[in-house]
């Protein structure tokens, strides 16, 4: 089944602006939080994040907000970045 369809949240039926949420964007907006909570962690806006770690600032605000899901070599980056930011950090500025 397609995640984008299946629905993980339904709308609240008494709120007229609330919408289903998919499978999809629940995954989106779980990962947006992983990034935002790494860069807080790190002590980095989003433009010193992707200036430290080559990742375009526009694409951290977009999985931040949840509107993409970073590639699966994006993934696998930052969980590199969340175990060993330093290290990172030195083999990029070298």
């Amino acid at each position: 089944m397609n995640k984008e369809t299946m629905i993980a949240t339904p709308a609240d039926p008494n709120d007229s602006e609330d919408r289903d949420v998919s499978v999809a964007a629940l995954e989106r907006g779980l990962m947006g939080r992983r990034v935002r909570k790494l860069r807080n962690r790190l002590g980095l806006s989003q433009e010193e994040f992707g200036r430290t770690f080559g990742i375009p600032a526009v694409s951290i605000r977009q999985y931040e907000i949840g509107r993409y899901m970073p590639p699966p070599a994006v993934r696998a980056y930052l969980k590199v970045i969340e175990a060993e930011p330093e290290m990172v950090k030195r083999v990029i500025a070298s």
